[in-house]
């Protein structure tokens, strides 16, 4: 199928010739018919897949004439409706700054011989320029929801004759966290309008919730939900804890990742890392909320001319972001919510392009990484780097958000810290003291396991159950206190094919492994095991 049989007229037809699309995609085959009929709808499809476009392009139709052959408009031509300031007829949420100007550009893009104003608001810059911007009179106002609530409070907007909503990545508009923004924002709105949700990922609650909002929807699925992009080969990196930053800097050196977006769960995280990157003589630069729009189109920037190798970002700075050709996705920490993970990994692998997502993972993180392959229905093969071999005798830690700096997701808020306990361990109190681990030797043998029941139905082995490979020379098999022993996911075969997620490993020095041996996070048989050192046991809206 050709752009020419979904209904578009010539002019825009014209503008996805000159991008350089020739075909749809599934969303957009789907979606612009829809849309174009004025249906509400809501579409689900992996990132990369032109989902901005399946919504720019229909609105762009239902609000604008062409321009005439001799591209002058008359006074009234120039504003798309009669002289003077009209009304806000589209209104375009989205969740970070970065995603608002990918928008926004689209509707400049593909609607240049249209005579529609656009217009673009997020916090981070000044108040007045855009207050200007709204007196012109925009049709299409492309916003953050805190942004928009600031000019809602100062009567600089005026939303009561929106004709059309969007929510882009709507799973996390309508999260915890922006529900309430989402709330106000609604009640703005007249009652009759068409209402669009396109996002990546959608849980049966968000799906719910939408049906608060859509009137009579369309459901558009072009693919499985919740699934990861089948040109993103993804792989585990089991490493300590306190490795991960010296394995993240060895990959670099070694030129085993060439350039990469990597992610951590909070801003400070975010700013550490890429100082400690710094410090080991590689470019970085970190992007997050905290950061001045200056400063994040200056990261942003130079990742993209390569004179940064590695830009850190959390996963709300991220949503939107839009890399050419970008090689490596790096889990420098694996998200709380598997969705995000989805949402992460398809940075890369985009526009008919292979890419490649490494997760480093610590014995702390087992719990959210079986989580992920159950969402994703597939486990994720493990590669062992040498010299890197995680240490057995290092138990799990819970999890903890730093107070004020974590990210607005999922309804968390900041005030205080709340741990997550660790994946084989009982969930701790904040008051209660932690215990000293026992510790455990290579003869240790035996210790008794502990019981606790999966989060998806079914009970797991915990931190001390079951037996794991021999971690030294070709002795007996020994048993290991770390969760790695017990994962679910131990059946799985190392090695998988890149069809189905699976990747081989591309470089030198790395060992891919398989059965109970991948899921243990110990040296095979004949094989030297690393030993441990000293160790020591996070605004406003967008």
């Amino acid at each position: 199928m050709t752009f020419d049989l979904l209904g578009l007229a010539p002019d825009l037809l014209r503008a996805v010739a000159a991008e350089g699309y020739t075909e749809p995609t599934p969303v957009q085959r789907e979606a612009i018919p829809l849309v174009l009929a004025g249906r509400d709808v809501l579409a689900a499809a992996q990132t990369g897949t032109g989902k901005t476009a399946a919504f720019v392009l229909p609105l762009l139709q239902r609000l604008g004439h062409p321009r005439p052959a001799n591209g002058h408009l008359s006074a009234a031509g120039r504003d798309g409706r009669s002289a003077g300031r009209g009304p806000i007829r589209t209104l375009v949420l989205t969740p970070t700054r970065e995603l608002a100007l990918q928008v926004e550009e689209s509707v400049r893009t593909y609607g240049a011989q249209r005579p529609v104003r656009s217009t673009i608001i997020y916090g981070g810059v000044g108040f007045d320029p855009q207050v200007r911007a709204l007196r012109a009179g925009p049709e299409i106002v492309v916003a953050t929801p805190g942004r928009l609530l600031d000019h809602v409070g100062q009567g600089t907007i005026d939303l009561s004759r929106v004709e059309i909503l969007v929510l882009d990545e709507a799973d996390r508009m309508l999260d915890m966290g922006f529900i309430r923004d989402i709330r106000k924002i609604l009640a703005l709105l007249p009652a009759r309008r068409q209402n669009l949700l396109f996002s990546a990922t959608f849980s049966d609650e968000i799906r719910r919730l939408a049906g608060d909002i859509l009137q009579d929807p369309a459901f558009v699925q072009v693919s499985p939900r919740n699934t990861a992009p089948t040109l993103v080969s993804q792989l585990v990196f089991p490493v300590d804890r306190e490795r991960k930053r010296e394995l993240l800097s060895h990959l670099v050196r070694t030129r085993r990742i060439d350039q990469a977006l990597v992610f951590t769960r909070t801003k400070h995280g975010a700013n550490r890392l890429a100082e400690q990157l710094d410090k080991d003589g590689i470019e970085a630069a970190a992007i997050h909320g905290n950061k001045s729009q200056p400063q994040r189109v200056r990261a942003l920037n130079d990742f993209k001319a390569g004179r940064v190798s590695v830009l850190v970002a959390t996963d709300l700075a991220a949503r939107g972001l839009d890399i050419e050709s970008l090689p490596h996705v790096v889990n420098y920490e694996l998200p709380m919510v598997p969705e995000d993970y989805v949402h992460r990994i398809g940075r890369t692998g985009r526009a008919g392009v292979d890419g490649e997502a490494i997760s480093l993972v610590c014995v702390d993180e087992a719990r959210l990484l079986r989580d992920i392959e159950s969402l994703l229905r597939h486990p994720v093969p493990i590669v062992i780097v040498p010299g890197f071999e995680p240490d057995p005798r290092i138990r799990p830690e819970p999890i903890r958000q730093r107070s004020g700096g974590g990210q607005r997701s999922g309804g968390q808020r900041s005030g205080g810290q709340r741990p997550v306990p660790a994946y084989g361990q009982p969930p701790t109190s904040r008051s209660a003291p932690r215990q000293a681990p026992r510790p455990i030797t290579a003869n240790s043998g035996t210790r008794p396991g502990t019981h606790q029941p999966g989060r998806n139905g079914g009970g797991h082995r915990g931190a001390h159950g079951g037996a794991g490979p021999s971690s030294i020379g070709n002795g007996p098999r020994q048993n290991h206190a770390s969760a790695w022993s017990a994962h679910p996911a131990s059946r799985a075969q190392g090695a998988g094919s890149r069809g189905q997620g699976h990747g081989q490993s591309r470089g030198p020095g790395l060992r891919q492994h398989g059965q109970d041996a991948a899921r243990s996070f110990v040296a095979l048989p004949g094989e030297r095991l690393a030993r441990s050192t000293t160790r020591p046991p996070e605004p406003r809206r967008g």
